[in-house]
């Protein structure tokens, strides 16, 4: 799967790189929207993440020209401004979805995901380490070919780590996702210790050398691990 991120921001742009790197996809970067366009009339991208202040060619512009020209690919565009104004007009032109600046890098990856999903275009890619293969669409896990039976939350908490892969998340974080709005800190800390319990059960890993144990934060799973 193929992402062009267009972003003045040199530093979140390569942000939004590295973490779209480390889930397998192929991502181009742009700094203005003249180089966006350059890019979206040659290649062939799954999605585009549109940055709406860019210099020579504002978003806006670079959606209009895509549009006119049949170019369908899913566009997510990103604003500072945040109002409902830009937010309005984005859609309207044609626009997917709509993130407004500072945002979570977690957040994004989920927006990126439904987008991808809605497209038809991709089904989510398989996830793999050594021994751990997980298929998003499928909703299916194995373990060196052998398939585990594991409940919704168990699949989501493994699911989103296998997504952050090589990155420690924090219990916070992995309630966020996997519990949305049913979100409660005060109660969701001893949950998540025990659905990690029951995951290290069904994947044999008591010793947690696939999902490690990071003392004071959280939780991380190597893609390199034996």
């Amino acid at each position: 799967m193929r992402i062009l991120v267009v972003d003045d921001e040199i530093v979140l742009a390569d942000q939004i790189q590295l973490a779209l790197t480390r889930l397998r996809y192929t991502v181009d970067t742009a700094l203005d929207g003249n180089e966006a366009l350059d890019l979206i009339f040659v290649e062939p991208y799954d999605l585009i993440i549109l940055d709406i202040m860019l210099p020579r060619k504002n978003g806006f512009e670079v959606l209009s020209e895509m549009r006119s020209s049949d170019i369908d690919v899913p566009v997510l565009m990103l604003t500072g401004k945040g109002t409902v104004e830009d937010r309005i007009k984005g859609l309207d032109m044609g626009a997917d979805d709509y993130l407004a600046k500072p945002f979570s890098m977690e957040e994004l990856l989920a927006r990126i995901r439904a987008l991808l999903r809605r497209s038809n275009k991709l089904i989510s890619p398989v996830l793999k380490t050594a021994t751990i293969t997980l298929d998003p669409s499928k909703r299916e896990v194995s373990k060196n070919g052998n398939t585990l039976e594991l409940t919704p939350k168990e699949f989501s908490i493994l699911e989103f780590l296998m997504y952050s892969m090589n990155r420690v998340v924090s219990r916070v974080t992995i309630a966020e996702h996997v519990w949305g709005n049913e979100f409660d800190p005060w109660t969701m800390s001893n949950s998540i210790d025990v659905h990690i319990k029951n995951l290290r059960k069904k994947i044999d890993d008591s010793k947690g050398n696939i999902l490690q144990t990071v003392r004071g934060i959280g939780y991380t799973i190597r893609d390199d691990y034996e």
